[in-house]
């Protein structure tokens, strides 16, 4: 299936890289970077999701010359035709060291495991393991591996470098890194059963619903694993409780359920029953504090909060805990009783901020309000202002909503908020005032106006704002880059009584776009979609996504620019740089470059972070909504990303492509 390399043009000095790339290297020695440099160790780039690399071979000055390098096709659409309207290809790869074999090393969204050449792309090993496919809790979808280094094992020893990978049927398997066979001295055979912890918490309820889909999180020698659930569907969604193993043996050393379930200091406690609040995205770490970051979920269910009274204390929230325990160290809740469905969505980003010649160690947490949260990561202590506004309170009768809600007051919000039918756009006369009306029959105002049974407009959306795809960080510039959403979206809450008992039991009923779908042990179902004018655009003005940079020194927004080409996705292509939908984050290297796919264009790009200006862009053969990643090996830098579609904002270009770029050899 690997394909063969593209033909070169133009060639470069070989030396010339060499020195480029060596130079990265002494760098990070001196700046504790290590192997960091010329690997990418982490979904995330490093264990703080900082994605950022020291690499500068491809640079503002020769990126333009960036070709495609090689090719693979990982067979997953093919192998699984009928399974094709599930299939999410979002995976970011990582980079073995040379002492674990130097694969580049990603995973399919059934989770079969192919370890690479990183210089050419081909094969040398694969691991697929065995589950059913039964799409119970979703889309199919595997956003990467997380590897350990067993400080205690020679070398050479077998599993002296592991691959974790968390599967949907809630196992947890430890792959040694080099052959990809599993590690017999982790739970049974290489593989931790997480099913009946589980269902300890939850004796009475199925958990057929809930699965392992995010890298695992890492710290020190603690793995970590969270869950996935359809908690839209149910009141009584599986508990969202985040677990630590001993990444040796396998055995469980803490359990830390996110919803508070015994009244202390005046917190209302959640019911047992109530599930959610799970992390449903990617955790990130800093080893040298024992620090787990959580960006936590909201609880069941999504829109309706009747029977969990109170704030929902740790959910919607970014949560430290001491990796080693489990412990507590700090929170702070983003979103109380979130009706909304504003999960934390992305990876909290664990870096060093320099303000007034002082260096903060700092966590940002990014959100679906389009506001950018920042706090001191040993402490909690907000690097810049965070007040408490009055929120409209008047949702579903007996629903206490909060009377407040966190609003930062630096860095300002990074997309509009709130929505009144002043706020209609259209191509003409007639799609405005369509779009108008469709606004005024809602119930509209505020970013915080309650879902009703009248319809809720919900602006941003409940896709962000910022989402899985998060953001990227700059430390010698202190700049976060991150692709935020603006679509107008609805929300209604639909009486059992009022919705078909036959389609509203189906596993999309309830989904966005689709027919109204019960929300189990609740009197409602749930309808909900984006707001669209008759010719199927966004019913407020463009941009739809942009893509922003926030000097998190000042608190303040350095540049925007509208992030995508409407030529795909319209009934007539049209070529206006207008913000199209994305799925996928940036990552930025030393090179003053920032490189993203994300876009349902089907565009790869790489932009200048000073000024966001596009400096260069490859046509995919389907959009790539996943986060790339870039490395050097045998002295050639290259930047690599999944391009596999999306099973909602590009169905038609579902898809299994592995692409590597470099510059010409």
């Amino acid at each position: 299936m690997q394909k063969k390399e593209a033909s070169m043009i133009d060639p470069l000095p070989r030396f010339r890289r060499l020195v480029s790339i060596s130079v990265a290297a002494l760098l990070a020695a001196f700046t504790g970077l290590g192997a960091t440099a010329q690997t990418w160790d982490f979904y995330g780039g490093d264990a703080g999701g900082s994605r950022f690399s020291q690499l500068s071979e491809i640079n503002r000055d020769n990126v333009k010359d960036l070709e495609l390098a090689w090719t693979y096709r990982t067979g997953a659409v093919d192998e699984n035709p009928r399974l094709k309207m599930f299939i999410d290809f979002q995976a970011t790869p990582i980079l073995l060291p040379p002492e674990a074999g130097g694969h580049l090393i990603v995973c399919t969204p059934f989770t079969k495991v192919i370890a690479l050449d990183p210089a050419t792309g081909e094969e040398r090993w694969t691991f697929e393991p065995k589950f059913s496919k039964v799409p119970l809790a979703g889309r199919f979808k595997c956003r990467g591996l997380t590897q350990w280094r067993d400080a205690k094992a020679q070398a050479d020893a077998r599993c002296a470098t592991r691959l974790f990978l968390p599967l949907p049927d809630l196992r947890l398997l430890a792959i040694d890194a080099r052959d990809g066979t599993l590690c017999p001295d982790f739970g049974t055979d290489g593989v931790v059963d997480v099913k009946p912890l589980v269902k300890a918490m939850e004796p009475h309820k199925g958990v057929s619903g809930t699965q392992l889909l995010s890298p695992a999180g890492l710290v020190r020698d603690t793995v970590v694993v969270t869950t996935t659930s359809n908690k839209f569907k149910s009141a009584s969604s599986v508990n969202g409780a985040i677990r630590g193993f001993d990444a040796r043996t396998g055995k469980l050393r803490w359990t830390f359920d996110p919803l508070v379930r015994v009244a202390t200091d005046g917190i209302e406690p959640t019911p047992q029953h109530v599930g959610g609040g799970n992390v449903w995205s990617m955790t990130s770490a800093d080893p040298e504090r024992d620090l787990l970051f959580l960006p936590t979920a909201s609880p069941a269910p999504n829109f309706w909060g009747e029977h969990r009274p109170g704030d929902n204390r740790y959910a919607n929230s970014i949560v430290a805990l001491r990796g080693s325990t489990g412990e507590v160290v700090w929170h702070f809740q983003v979103v109380h009783h979130d009706v909304w469905d504003r999960d934390m969505p992305s990876q909290p980003i664990v870096v060093d901020i320099r303000r007034d010649g002082e260096t903060i160690p700092a966590v940002i947490q990014l959100s679906k309000s389009g506001m950018v949260f920042a706090f001191h990561r040993e402490t909690g202590e907000p690097l810049f202002p965070i007040e408490e506004r009055p929120v409209p309170t008047d949702g579903i009768p007996g629903d206490r909503l909060s009377p407040t809600q966190p609003f930062t007051v630096k860095p300002p919000p990074l997309v509009r908020q709130g929505l009144s039918p002043d706020d209609a756009w259209g191509f003409t006369f007639f799609d405005r005032e369509v779009c108008r009306q469709k606004i005024a029959a809602l119930r509209h105002g505020s970013m915080y106006e309650p879902p009703t049974t009248q319809g809720t407009a919900i602006y941003p959306q409940i896709g962000g704002g910022s989402n899985w795809g998060g953001g990227a960080f700059d430390p010698q510039r202190n700049l976060l880059i991150t692709p935020v959403s603006q679509i107008p979206y609805y929300v209604r809450l639909v009486p059992n009584a009022e919705i078909d008992p036959q389609t509203g039991k189906l596993p999309q009923a309830g989904a966005p776009m689709q027919v109204p779908g019960f929300i189990g042990g609740t009197p409602y179902g749930v309808e909900q979609g984006p707001i669209m004018s008759p010719f199927f655009s966004p019913c407020t003005a463009p941009p739809w996504n942009k893509l922003v940079a926030v000097d998190m020194a000042a608190g303040e927004i350095k540049w925007e620019i509208p992030f995508g080409v409407l030529d795909k996705l319209m009934p007539v292509p049209i070529p206006l740089n207008w913000g199209v939908p994305s799925a996928g984050g940036p990552i930025i290297t030393a090179g003053g470059l920032i490189f993203i796919g994300a876009t349902a264009d089907a565009r790869f790009r790489a932009y200048d972070i000073d000024t966001g200006e596009e400096l260069w862009q490859f046509r995919m053969p389907t959009s790539a909504m996943a986060t790339p990643m870039t490395y050097a090996a045998g002295g050639r830098q290259y930047v690599v990303i999944a391009a596999g579609g999306h099973s909602w904002y590009y169905p038609d270009g579902v898809d299994d492509y592995l692409l590597a770029y470099a510059l010409p050899d």
